[in-house]
């Protein structure tokens, strides 16, 4: 499906790989638990994505329009949450891979037919990591990134991304706050759709979703001071580095690059590109 142009000129192909995790010679660093006993209650929502589609033909496919949160209450030992904390200490701005099959059993309060490996995949796009974005003595402060989809009957439903926090409480052990969540965007989610069972293609549109996971409350951070942070845009980079190569490029403005390439004497590559580079819509 076809979004929307994007022209970009650059100078330089390639910036060379960019380390998200080096902030320090010597990071102080923290160890992250979860009491085994505990319990987590979670609620999981998704909207009618009907009157968000790009093509109104896909309305008469009931089982995108009938498709709601599987479970929209269920309680979780913590042991599921566990998946998302690192397996040794980490420093403000490192990141860490997220173990799958925590993940999947979240996501299957969602829809029970969750699929990590992305029916459709550039090479570089499957992944699920979390990054320590900030601490104090009483929370710590994850976000991480996941890309999913569902294998719905008859197709696919693969929103752009996920994208969430995670507040452990240091003091108890426990899980404060957590939210999972499509982002908003103008296009966050694409699906296909086998509609003729004889034909060996899909036809795809895509639009917007709201599809989340949430338990307890993000209030508590309010006025909490962290002893260490960086800026939740720091962290969201430190994460995209992972999945796309695209995003370790010196993209150059297309104001500066004539600039730039008599300055410093380099030749100008420009590139089309037709949709977008940093998530799984369309």
């Amino acid at each position: 499906m076809k979004i929307w142009i994007v022209g970009f000129i650059i100078l330089a192909m390639m910036s060379g790989q960019l380390n998200a995790d080096d902030h320090s010679a010597t990071p102080n660093k923290i160890t992250l638990n979860l009491d085994g006993t505990a319990e987590i209650f979670v609620k999981g929502f998704i909207a009618p994505v009907g009157e968000n589609l790009s093509e109104t033909s896909f309305k008469e496919w009931d089982t995108l329009m009938n498709l709601r949160a599987a479970e929209p209450e269920k309680r979780y030992p913590a042991s599921v949450f566990h998946a998302f904390l690192p397996d040794e200490p980490v420093s403000i701005g490192e990141t860490w891979r997220i173990e799958a099959e925590g993940a999947l059993t979240l996501f299957r309060q969602l829809h029970p037919n969750p699929n990590l490996n992305m029916h459709i995949n550039s090479g570089d796009s499957y992944g699920l990591w979390a990054c320590l974005r900030a601490y104090n003595d009483q929370f710590a402060y994850i976000v991480f990134r996941i890309h999913a989809e569902f294998k719905l009957q008859d197709g696919w439903f693969t929103p752009s991304q996920f994208t969430g926090q995670l507040v452990i409480d240091r003091i108890e052990d426990k899980v404060a706050f957590f939210e999972m969540y499509v982002p908003d965007g103008p296009i966050n989610f694409d699906v296909n759709w086998k509609r003729d069972k004889d034909a060996n293609h899909s036809i795809v549109a895509g639009g917007f979703c709201q599809m989340e996971l949430r338990a307890g409350t993000q209030d508590l951070l309010e006025n909490v001071e962290f002893a260490e942070s960086i800026p939740q845009e720091t962290a969201e980079h430190a994460l995209i580095l992972r999945f796309y190569k695209s995003q370790q490029i010196n993209w150059v403005p297309p104001d500066r690059v004539l600039e730039m390439a008599q300055t410093q004497q380099k030749p100008i590559h420009a590139i089309s590109i037709d949709g977008p580079l940093m998530d799984e819509s369309c």
